[in-house]
């Protein structure tokens, strides 16, 4: 039978401390706010029981940040979509930044098996002064364990109103798409990476996002797979494709260190859960 489980989340700033509320329904938990920078940036870790997503299951989530709160989300494990049958399976995030706010979402992949359906759908809103710092990854097949992409496809939409919309529609029987110069050209790993801002930074704090993130991929080993652009002036993205997902990821966190120190002045350590 099939699962919807939706959890809403909200960050509050309750004078010089981020206050994480939430609400849940189904098998979608967040386990309980860390603050191992201080009392200002709540970290928080998404966690699905299951494991993973199969035909007619969904997860519903809903992350609003109040004026001036910051706080940080990730998950411990990718996002399994297994083989469907009859229905695809479905993730759903909004994400909405209030003024001033600031915001990482910096979940593991979307891994899709062979067979599945998949539908991966990110929203976003930010107002005046709110800043967002996100990736988007997606891992074909399980190239590791002799199990390619051989069959299924995933459907992603990334917005957000008015700014940026990407839609992308990925089939296994697409051959072109897959192995093409002019698609993935054989590699099975895409991840976006982003800073967004509801006010336009200046022209040079942009230009330094840019840099920042251009010298870490001249010096990465997917340098030829790998750009930076700002599609305008509040939204400056990093693209990649690996042929497996850990260069990949590398690579993303390390341009966001980089941006998080620079442009935040804030140079913590990655969360803890990512080195377990």
């Amino acid at each position: 039978m099939p699962w919807h489980a939706s959890l809403a989340l909200d960050y509050r700033r309750e004078g010089p401390r981020t206050v994480a509320h939430f609400r849940h329904q189904g098998p979608l938990r967040l386990l309980r706010s860390l603050y191992p920078e201080g009392d200002a940036i709540c970290h928080n870790v998404l966690v699905h029981p299951p494991g993973g997503l199969v035909g007619g299951d969904t997860l519903d989530i809903r992350v609003q940040a109040g004026p001036g709160a910051r706080g940080l989300i990730t998950t411990p494990g990718a996002t399994r979509f297994y083989r469907c049958e009859a229905e695809p399976a479905r993730q759903r995030t909004e994400l909405a930044l209030e003024a001033g706010a600031r915001l990482e979402w910096l979940p593991q992949e979307a891994l899709c098996y062979p067979g599945c359906d998949a539908e991966n759908a990110l929203r976003l809103t930010l107002a005046e002064g709110a800043e967002l710092i996100g990736w988007d990854v997606a891992a074909l097949g399980l190239p590791a364990a002799g199990q390619p992409f051989t069959r299924g496809q995933l459907r992603q939409h990334l917005e957000w109103p008015g700014r940026w919309l990407e839609r992308g529609h990925i089939d296994a029987g697409d051959a072109r798409l897959m192995d093409g110069p002019l698609g993935l050209a054989g590699q099975r790993c895409l991840g976006t990476l982003f800073w967004l801002c509801g006010t336009p930074p200046a022209r040079a704090l942009r230009e330094q996002a840019l840099a920042l993130a251009r010298e870490r991929i001249e010096a990465s080993p997917l340098r030829h797979s790998a750009g930076a652009t700002a599609l305008q002036p509040g939204v400056v993205v990093v693209r990649v494709l690996a042929p497996l997902t850990e260069p990949a990821m590398l690579l993303l966190r390390e341009v966001r260190a980089a941006w998080r120190a620079a442009l935040w002045q804030q140079d913590g350590p990655p969360p803890r859960i990512w080195s377990t």
